[in-house]
């Protein structure tokens, strides 16, 4: 079955292998402009979505995340250490991969400097409650020649790197943070929160952690429309995994969390057109389609915020779109457009039409859901594509390049 597919998939890709391949051609250099004193990019909090996050909680060495923290040996870095304890070299892996491309960039624009650090994870409870110290997701940096001349460089060095967040914060140093690991893990997929409910054919609510394959729930059709649409597939399912959410709310008492790549269904209001839009994109004052009786309405959203939860599931209908809470949605993500994301899943599609033929006198609804309860993780087909849509899709459709 598996080789049929990938014969499938390959055709896909041939379909979206028609742009330039990234990485190829020339890339003309750009100026660096160095930070001024208190600057900090992005130009928001540090603990929000578009910057390293929420806080987690702190990590000690009885903690159960400290097995999640690596040291970091690289021989470019010098690390002050001033508890003796190895402490400053213990880190998330995002931060550690960060830090040692910008310890590359510092010998690379100063070739007798190295990238020192002086502050990294902490134990000491020397800085703030929610301080990213505590969890091994923040530096304070300096060059190793302590020239404070170039730390405005620095800290642009430090943003060309893919810190999630550097501020010019003190004349002694700057402070650079990343989003948590686990953050990240919902920046590489699409799904809802595990307390989320759709709507059955049967007019019954029914959560998201109960959905089961070949169930018909309320989803949109290309006409905008109302429909009830086939559950094919689990593109990822995970119930004691926690994440980080976009939780949205509208005016009309809707509540929606999903990840951050995920797409929503957004109402242009002087137009009246819709577009999809990557759920970490929606902003105060837009509007969402929100399920009244079976009518789709627009609601002005009126809080956007991040939160952690635990468990996500991903339903895949045959429509490529569902109603969760009453929110209209896309089953997608991390690809910026629902007409090559349906595609993409066409053959899976077919497949599960053929399938349908051929048990159509068998009760494939007790089938598929007893396969559900042995789904944990990303589902094979999906995660094939999510492998090969960096090298198939131009930049401007990928959620990392947004």
């Amino acid at each position: 079955m598996k080789s049929i597919f990938l014969i499938l998939l390959l055709t896909v890709n041939t379909v979206f292998s028609c742009s330039p391949i990234r990485g190829m051609g020339s890339r003309k250099s750009r100026k660096l402009t160095p930070l001024v004193f208190k600057q900090h990019v992005p130009n928001v909090l540090e603990n929000t979505l578009g910057a390293s996050g929420l806080h987690e909680g702190k990590i000690s060495r009885e903690d159960a995340r400290f097995k999640d923290l690596i040291p970091n040996y690289n021989k470019d870095i010098i690390f002050k250490d001033e508890e003796g304890t190895g402490a400053d070299r213990l880190m998330t892996q995002r931060l550690k991969e960060k830090l040692n491309i910008l310890a590359i960039s510092v010998m690379n624009q100063w070739p007798s400097v190295k990238l020192r650090v002086t502050e990294g994870w902490d134990e000491d409870d020397y800085h703030s409650i929610d301080s990213l110290h505590y969890e091994g997701r923040a530096v304070d940096i300096t060059t190793s020649d302590r020239d404070r001349t170039k730390y405005g460089m620095l800290a642009r060095l430090a943003v060309e790197a893919g810190f999630d967040w550097v501020y010019y914060e003190s004349r002694a140093h700057i402070h650079c943070s990343v989003k948590s690991d686990s953050s990240q893990a919902s920046h590489s997929s699409g799904c809802f929160s595990l307390d989320s409910t759709v709507e059955t054919e049967d007019g019954k609510r029914k959560s998201l952690a109960d959905l089961q394959l070949g169930e018909r729930v309320l989803s949109v059709n290309s006409n905008g429309e109302t429909v009830f649409s086939e559950v094919i597939m689990f593109l990822d399912r995970e119930i004691n995994q926690t994440r980080e959410f976009v939780q949205i709310k509208t005016d009309g008492g809707a509540l929606l969390r999903l990840t951050p790549a995920h797409l929503l269904l957004l109402w242009k209001p002087h137009s009246h057109e819709t577009k999809y839009l990557y759920a970490d994109q929606v902003e105060e004052n837009d509007f969402l389609l929100v399920n009244v009786n079976g009518n789709l309405e627009p609601q002005r959203v009126t809080e956007v915020r991040a939160v952690l939860s635990r468990g996500f599931v991903a339903p895949l209908t045959r429509e490529g779109t569902v109603v969760v809470n009453d929110v209209a949605a896309s089953c997608y993500a991390l690809v910026n457009s629902q007409t090559l994301a349906h595609i993409s899943f066409m053959p899976f599609r077919t497949f599960k039409t053929i399938e349908h033929w051929f048990n159509s006198g068998r009760n494939q609804n007790s089938i598929d859901s007893k396969s559900i309860s042995k789904q944990n993780g990303i589902h094979w087909y999906a995660n094939a594509l999510y492998k090969v849509k960096d090298f198939v899709l131009p930049d401007k459709y990928l959620y990392y390049k947004k």
